[in-house]
C-alpha cells in the first residue's frame, strides 16, 4: 500500500507507519492496553499522510492574480486533479476575479478538506479581500465540502474579512472543522465576536444534525481581540467543549478576559497546549487561571510567557503544578516579573514532572544570587538541563518597584471600582416600573453609549473609539469633565509657554486658541500678572506681527 506520494518521505513513513502498527500488535498480544492518545496520534497520522498524498500545492510561487484569465492553469489543474483533499495557496497574492475564478472551480470539488490560504492577498485594498474571501467560501458551501482545517493566517482582512467568512463558518462544510487558523488578521473587537457567533451557531446547527462540531485547533494570535474580544471567545469554546489547543498571544487581553478563558478551559478537557503568550494577566487574572489548570489532566504546555503574571501568580500557579498537570512538558512563565522566592516556588513544583522538557524563567527579577539559587535547586533535583536560559534576568527589585507594582494594582482595582459604581448610579436613576417620577428615564442608548464610553477609556482603541457615534467628542468632553482635577501654574510654566510661542516650529494655527487661554479669567494665572502680560503680548505680536 503506497502511504505517500509527496515529498519524497514515502520510505520513511512506511517504516514509521510499520514499526507503530507493529507496537500496537505487540501490547495486544502482551495484554497490555495502547494509550488512547497514542491511538489517536496514529489516526491522525494516517488520515493526514492521506491528505498530503491528494493536495495540490502553488505554496510560496510568489503570484500576483489579478483575472480570471491569470489562474486559468490553477483553475485547470484544480478542476483535474484526482480526489483534491488539501489546496494550498499561501505566498501568493489574489484579485477579488481571481479568487472568483478559483471558487467556480471549487464547486465541484466536494471532497476537499483542507485549506491552507495563508498570506494570499499581500498587496491588496483592504475592501478587495472580504469580496475574495466571500467567494472562496461561497465556492467550498456550493460544493458540499466537509473541511477540516482552514488556514487564513496573515490575511489583514479586520472585521470585514471575518464577516465575509461568517457563512462558512456557520455552514455545514465547517461542522467537521477540526483546526481554526486566523493568526495575525487584524480582527480586532469586532471580529472577535463575530467569530464567535459564528463559531456558536455552527456548534449549535451541528448538535441539531446529530453531529457535534469538535474543533480541535484554535489560533488566533496578534488580533487585537482585548478583553470583550476574548470573553465572547471564552463562551464559544465552553460550548465547543474538544479545544486540544490555544494559541491566542498578542491580543491586549487583561485579566477580565484572562479569567473568561480561564472558566472557558475548565469545559475542555482535553486541550493539551495553552498559548496566551504577551497579554496582561497581573494577580487576579493568573491565580484564576491556575485555578482552572490544576482541574485539566491533558495539558503538555503552558505559555505565559510576558504575561505579567509576578510573583503571587507564579505561586498560585506553582499550587496547580503541585495538584495537576501530570504530563506537562513545556512551561513558560519568563518576563512576568516574578522575584527568587516565587520562581524558586514554580522551580521545586516541577521536581514530580518525569515528563517535563523545559522551564522557562528568564527575565523575571532574580538577581544574580536568585538565579544562581535557581540553577543550584534544578541541579539538585537532576533537572538541571531542563532549566532555560537566565541571561536577560532583570534583577532584583527594589523596594520602589514593589511600591510600583502596588500602586498598579491599586490603580486598577480603583478603576473597575468606579466604573462598576458610576453604571450602579446610573441605574439607580432610572424609576422602576409604575414607580412616578418626575424626571425622564434614561434611555437605553444613552446606558449603552455610557459603557461603551468606559470600555474605551479602559482600554482605547480606533474601534472603540467609533462605537461610541456621531457624538464622541462630547460624551468624552463630559468624562473629562467630571473628573477634573485642579493643576496649579506657577509662573514658570508661562514663561516656557512664552518661550515656545516664539520660535518658529511653533504651529500657527495654536496661536487663536492660545489667545482665547490667555485672554480668558483664570484664578490660577491671574495671581502672576507679569508672566501673564508678557505671554499675552507675545501671542498678540504672533497673532499681528506688523505691530
Amino acid at each position: 500500500m503506497q502511504l505517500v506520494r509527496a515529498g519524497g518521505g514515502m520510505h520513511d513513513k512506511k517504516e514509521e507507519f510499520v514499526l507503530k502498527q507493529s507496537r500496537a500488535t505487540d501490547a495486544v498480544f502482551t495484554g497490555e492496553s495502547m494509550a488512547s492518545d497514542d491511538i489517536a496520534q496514529l489516526a491522525e497520522s494516517l488520515a493526514r499522510t492521506c491528505v498530503e498524498d491528494k493536495e495540490l500545492s502553488y505554496r510560496g510561487h510568489g503570484l500576483k492574480l489579478d483575472t480570471a484569465e491569470s489562474v486559468e492553469k490553477l483553475v485547470r489543474e484544480i478542476e483535474e486533479f484526482p480526489d483534491l483533499r488539501a489546496l494550498r495557496l499561501e505566498g501568493n497574492t489574489f484579485g477579488v476575479e481571481a479568487a472568483r475564478g478559483i471558487a467556480k472551480a471549487l464547486e465541484n470539488r466536494g471532497q476537499l478538506q483542507c485549506c491552507y490560504w495563508s498570506d494570499m492577498f499581500t498587496g491588496r485594498l483592504r475592501s478587495e479581500i472580504p469580496l475574495a474571501l466571500s467567494s472562496l467560501g461561497s465556492g467550498l458551501m456550493a460544493a458540499g465540502a466537509c473541511l477540516t482545517v482552514l488556514d487564513l493566517s496573515d490575511n489583514a482582512f479586520g472585521p470585514d474579512g471575518v464577516k465575509a467568512i461568517e457563512p462558512l463558518l456557520k455552514s455545514a462544510t465547517c461542522h467537521t472543522l477540526r483546526e481554526l487558523r486566523l493568526n495575525n488578521c487584524g480582527m480586532g473587537i469586532g471580529g472577535g465576536k463575530i467569530l464567535a457567533a459564528a463559531l456558536t451557531e455552527c456548534h449549535r446547527q451541528s448538535c441539531a444534525v446529530g453531529t457535534p462540531m469538535r474543533l480541535k485547533v484554535f489560533i488566533a494570535g496578534r488580533n487585537r481581540l482585548e478583553n470583550e474580544g476574548a470573553t465572547a471567545l471564552a463562551k464559544a469554546f465552553t460550548l465547543i467543549g474538544s479545544l486540544e489547543e490555544i494559541h491566542m498571544p498578542q491580543n491586549g487581553i487583561n485579566h477580565p478576559g484572562v479569567t473568561a478563558l480561564a472558566a472557558a478551559i475548565q469545559h475542555n478537557p482535553h486541550l493539551r497546549v495553552i498559548n496566551l503568550n504577551d497579554n496582561t494577566f497581573t494577580k487576579k487574572g493568573a491565580i484564576a487561571m491556575a485555578t482552572a489548570l490544576k482541574h485539566l489532566r491533558s495539558v503538555q504546555v503552558v505559555n505565559f510567557g510576558d504575561c505579567l503574571v509576578r510573583s503571587e501568580g507564579a505561586v498560585a500557579i506553582a499550587q496547580s503544578l503541585r495538584e495537576g498537570l501530570p504530563i506537562l512538558k513545556e512551561l513558560n512563565l519568563s518576563f512576568g516579573e516574578i522575584a527568587e522566592a516565587a520562581a524558586l516556588e514554580v522551580a521545586r513544583a516541577v521536581q514530580h514532572k518525569p515528563h517535563l522538557e523545559k522551564l522557562d524563567l528568564n527575565g523575571n527579577c532574580l538577581g544574580e544570587e536568585g538565579c544562581e539559587t535557581l540553577r543550584e535547586t534544578m541541579d539538585g533535583m537532576n533537572m538541571g538541563d531542563l532549566l532555560g536560559s537566565l541571561s536577560e534576568d532583570e534583577g532584583e527589585p527594589e523596594d520602589d518597584d514593589d511600591d510600583d507594582e502596588e500602586a498598579s494594582e491599586s490603580e486598577e482595582e480603583e478603576e473597575e471600582e468606579e466604573e462598576e459604581e458610576e453604571q450602579d448610579e446610573e441605574e439607580a436613576e432610572q424609576p422602576s416600573e409604575g414607580e412616578g417620577s418626575t424626571e425622564k428615564p434614561q434611555s437605553t442608548g444613552s446606558i449603552s453609549a455610557s459603557s461603551s464610553l468606559f470600555s474605551f477609556l479602559g482600554v482605547p482603541s480606533a474601534e472603540g473609539l467609533l462605537r461610541l457615534g456621531p457624538k464622541r467628542a462630547l460624551l468624552i468632553q463630559q468624562q473629562s469633565e467630571d473628573r477634573v482635577k485642579t493643576v496649579p501654574i506657577v509662573p514658570g510654566h508661562l514663561v516656557a509657554l512664552q518661550h515656545a510661542v516664539q520660535q518658529e516650529y511653533f504651529p500657527q494655527d495654536h496661536i487663536a486658541a492660545l489667545d482665547d487661554f490667555v485672554l480668558r479669567s483664570n484664578e490660577a494665572s491671574d495671581s502672576y500678572t507679569s508672566p501673564r502680560s508678557d505671554l499675552k503680548s507675545t501671542v498678540e505680536r504672533r497673532i499681528s506681527p506688523e505691530c
